[in-house]
């Protein structure tokens, strides 16, 4: 991806972006032959249509780009393809902001995962890093969502706990942090039995973990990141159909997301102290097999009902979130590809957010706005509580009804938080269903941008 934006070099054909607005005062402005090859190959400037400018001499004068007029970031991305191998200049200075989303999308949309194909990849056209980009911000972020979309695109077979756990001490090596885990039996000795009850049907070569990334100066503001780690997800003995199970190699997707967070956090040297807490799992079906009607202690105490084992992503968040709290961070932050209900809510393409906070949802929902990363605050309805109730524990993982499945989880997980911490919850897809310019099939980044927005906004950076 990175390789396809370049330094200036002699010869980049230049790219001319033409609003459909400022089409025809563009127009007036050219040669008259330029005019007439204009009008005979219908340019219109419609968004992402691409024209190539002859010269006398044979070769691409310009090419004019069409864009939207409503600055869709994703504008750039939606050329690339249709280029001929070659590199290329946009023309003039574009403002800081838009600079920074044409070589951010550029690279996104050269983005492919080929671990498994036998032939090389696709070659790509080069663009010269605009004038006023953002170089630090928009390698960061790519590498970041790249890191993200590999991770979720790999399949558990290649991506176990063991794996996950590898992933992160590699991120951590790169940067300076420390990582420690908790393995198997390790979970009970330590207390995180929610984890270890999850994790234990997968078997001695696929134990369950809690992986603990820790990054920054102790003494420094507190910002803890938790992804659910569910490296396949059977539904255990509540057993999911061969549909509902095909894509549940991404329900590890909030694991790697805090990993592509943490990686824009440490590679921008915020002034915090960074925490990563990742229970990595497994959720098989074997003699081990937690059972519906089980129930389970926690590491905070409370037990909880099994009313449904398709419902473990909770039960090692709640263990990971209770260890988050002891620390009373200034933020917390969990990520989980946690309910279909998100899904029905929201679509696919918006992450839902619940939270504790309302300036925090705030400056969040406005990161998003702000920078292509949609999210959609959901209500923490208190008087959902009582669907968790259980007769025999002190709650069930799920709810005896149909309705409000995304605000009973996130219910759920705030039994583990406590209110006086600034807490996010996050329940994403991490999945495109269809390709978009930038945005391909497969694993994808949600609520990476505007996250790391918020948390330079809050802590600031190093001067």
């Amino acid at each position: 991806m990175l390789e396809h934006l370049v330094e200036w070099q002699a010869g980049a054909v230049t790219l001319v972006p033409v609003r459909k607005s400022g089409l025809e005062s563009w127009r007036q402005t050219q040669p008259e032959a330029g005019r007439a090859w204009m009008e005979a190959n219908n340019f219109t400037a419609e968004p992402g249509q691409v024209l190539v400018m002859p010269h006398p001499e044979g070769h691409a004068a310009a090419i004019l780009v069409g864009l939207s007029d409503d600055d869709d970031p994703w504008a750039f991305a939606g050329v690339v393809a249709k280029l001929p191998l070659g590199t290329y200049a946009i023309a003039g200075a574009l403002p800081p902001r838009q600079a920074d989303w044409a070589a951010l999308s550029w690279a996104l949309a050269t983005y492919a995962f080929g671990r498994y194909k036998s032939r090389g990849g696709r070659d790509w056209p080069k663009l010269v890093w605009p004038e006023h980009a953002d170089r630090d911000w928009v390698t960061n972020t790519a590498r970041a969502t790249a890191l993200v979309r590999d991770l979720i695109n790999t399949p558990a077979a290649d991506l176990g706990p063991a794996e996950l756990a590898t992933a992160a001490e590699v991120l951590a090596a790169d940067h300076g942090a420390r990582v420690r885990v908790v393995v198997g039996d390790g979970l009970i000795a330590e207390n995180y039995p929610a984890i270890h009850a999850v994790g234990r049907a997968a078997g001695a070569q696929r134990q369950p973990r809690l992986i603990d990334l820790t990054w920054g100066q102790e003494d420094a503001p507190k910002l803890t990141l938790v992804g659910k780690g569910v490296c396949f997800d059977s539904g255990g003995l509540d057993l999911k159909s061969s549909a509902n199970m095909k894509l549940m190699k991404k329900d590890m997707g909030g694991a790697a997301h805090v990993l592509g967070l943490a990686l824009m956090v440490m590679a921008a040297k915020l002034p915090l102290r960074l925490r990563v807490l990742i229970p990595a799992v497994e959720n098989a079906v074997s003699a081990e097999a937690m059972r519906p009607g089980d129930v389970l202690p926690t590491r905070k105490g409370l037990s909880i009902e099994v009313g449904n084992t398709d419902a473990e992503g909770r039960l090692i968040l709640c263990d990971a979130l209770a260890e988050a709290a002891r620390e009373n961070p200034a933020l917390l932050i969990d990520m989980a590809t946690l309910t279909g209900a998100a899904r029905t809510a929201l679509g696919t393409e918006i992450a839902a957010l619940f939270c504790n906070d309302d300036t925090l949802a705030a400056d969040i929902a406005q990161a998003g706005e702000a920078l292509a990363d949609p999210v959609w605050r959901l209500p923490l309805h208190r008087p959902y509580r009582r669907l968790l109730d259980s007769k025999v524990a002190d709650l069930n993982n799920i709810s005896d009804g149909p309705y409000a499945g995304a605000i009973t989880a996130a219910l759920f997980l705030a039994e583990f938080v406590g209110p006086a911490i600034p807490w996010a919850h996050f329940d994403i897809m991490a999945w495109n269903t269809t390709s978009r310019p930038g945005r391909p099939d497969g694993g994808e980044a949600m609520a990476l941008r505007a996250l790391y927005s918020v948390i330079v906004k809050r802590f600031g950076t190093n001067p």
